[in-house]
């Protein structure tokens, strides 16, 4: 029996649309290895999918919040039982190892948990009665929402965004990575299956034609993105015309400062280790770049090599696999390329790790894990967003110099402090220009879904995760009967 290829398709008001041809996505892994593809749409569907949503949206504001986070948590929970078999399509079509693809759908899931226990708190009014007479302050949807997800943790990073975005009443459509589209469009029509017709849109295809339509649609009133910065500044762009609302996650050259009173220890280095290679750097907050006072030099670049050596790279569903590949052709040149620059330069490029399966090797995205040091601090490697398996170290000889380095970066998304003085870390950290300043922790996980998450500087513009999500979701009215004019 012949079986039928997984194509990922647009899903416009409950219903799939065939599109103009599909586009193949390979695995990572074994590049010749189809796993499906998705229908290529153009601005006729991305019309369609915006006043779908558009229709849609009055009733579903009409629910009440409360309503709304109801329905909208029974059709996630109930994918639950799904989630060991898109595991396996996930690492397919991404890469990542399995306990990854499985940490990204279950996140995913609680996400839209979490923001439906907000809705109470959502829905409350503030009134107002005092000698100014009786004020209310309440939150309303803006309309239909734009929501432009990334390919590396497709299903928390779009659930991030969907979930506080149809909390506060607002419809969406809904454009996956053409790198990554097959795991996260069966999650989307699976809840858009279970939510009223025309809440939940989904459209397929690049950049350049839907991406574009999307964000220049006049029915369209937000825009919530996350992905590069590059991406970032030409969706802004798009957005003006109409003066759009847009919330974006943008880009980030994270630094970790190891500081004299640090203890470079197996946990130390582990932790650091974790948030420089896991999902093999593809994470929009990892570590990459350390900075390490130079008392401390010497011994966490030797305890971090021999660390970075027992990684094992292979085929996200090989047990014996710590990473995987890179996701996409594009990625793996530009950080070969990085790996390539640095060695001109004279930096020590040291490509450790151990290969999962060496005969496989050159059949996918495949980048030892590296480590480079004796490079300057205004090399490419440095001061870019690498979003590889690759990461510099740079000895610093005095707090302020660290501080500077760190600083000296378009981006402000994440960073961390190592110290055993967490007193002293904290006030250290204060001064870094940065979204987010982890203690002692950076690796997956360290930001949680109730902290306010966002980058300074090129790293975006507004924030996400937590309460604030709703309110940059919504708009602020104020209803007021004024007396004593």
């Amino acid at each position: 029996m012949e079986t039928v290829e997984r194509v990922a398709r647009s899903f416009v008001n409950g219903s799939p649309i065939a599109g103009n041809g599909t586009t193949a996505i390979t695995d990572p892994a074994s590049v010749r290895e189809r796993v499906g593809a998705f229908a290529e749409s153009d601005a006729n569907d991305v019309d369609a999918a915006v006043r779908a949503a558009h229709a849609a949206q009055p009733a579903w504001a009409a629910l009440g919040a409360i309503e709304r986070a109801r329905l909208l948590t029974a059709a996630t929970q109930a994918l639950v039982p799904s989630v060991d078999e898109l595991a396996q399509l996930l690492t397919r079509e991404h890469g990542k190892v399995l306990w990854e693809s499985v940490a990204d759908l279950r996140g995913g899931i609680n996400t839209y948990a979490y923001y439906g226990g907000l809705a109470e708190r959502f829905a409350t009014e503030l009134v107002i009665d005092d000698h100014r007479g009786h004020i209310i302050e309440a939150r309303r949807p803006m309309g239909v929402a734009a929501v432009i997800v990334p390919w590396n943790f497709p299903s928390i990073l779009c659930a991030l965004m969907l979930a506080p975005i149809l909390i506060a009443g607002n419809t969406a459509v809904v454009k996956p990575s053409p790198f990554v589209p097959l795991t996260l469009v069966a999650l989307l029509h699976a809840i858009a299956e279970r939510l009223p017709a025309g809440v939940v849109n989904v459209v397929t295809g690049s950049a350049i034609e839907v991406g574009v339509a999307l964000t220049t649609h006049p029915l369209v009133r937000k825009v919530s993105f996350t992905g590069s910065t590059a991406t970032g500044r030409e969706i802004l762009k798009q957005a003006a015309s109409t003066l759009k609302n847009c919330t974006m996650e943008l880009g980030g050259n994270d630094p970790a400062l190891v500081l004299a009173s640090a203890t470079v220890d197996a946990r130390l280095v582990s932790e650091i280790g974790k948030a420089v290679f896991t999902s093999s750097g593809q994470i929009c907050y990892g570590i990459k770049r350390i900075y390490v006072h130079r008392s401390r030099y010497a011994a966490f670049v030797s305890q971090f090599a021999e660390y970075t050596n027992e990684i094992v790279v292979g085929n996200g569903r090989d047990s014996r696999s710590t990473i995987g590949p890179v996701n996409n052709k594009p990625q793996f040149d530009r950080v070969n390329a990085l790996i390539a620059d640095a060695r001109a330069q004279g930096a020590t490029v040291r490509a450790l790790g151990k290969k999962a399966d060496a005969s496989s090797w050159d059949d996918g995205y495949f980048i030892a894990p590296t480590v480079i040091t004796d490079i300057a601090h205004a090399a490419d490697v440095v001061t870019c967003e690498q979003f590889g398996p690759v990461v510099p170290i740079i000895a610093f000889d005095d707090e302020d110099e660290a501080v500077m380095r760190a600083n000296d970066s378009e981006y402000g998304l994440a960073a961390s402090v190592w110290s055993d003085d967490e007193d002293h870390a904290f006030a250290l950290g204060a001064r870094l220009e940065a979204g987010s300043v982890f203690i002692n922790v950076h690796k997956l996980g360290a930001s949680d879904v109730a902290m306010p998450f966002g980058g300074f500087k090129q790293s975006g513009i507004g924030r996400g995760h937590g309460f604030i999500a709703l309110e940059e979701a919504s708009e602020l009215q104020v209803l007021a009967k004024r007396i004593n004019l």
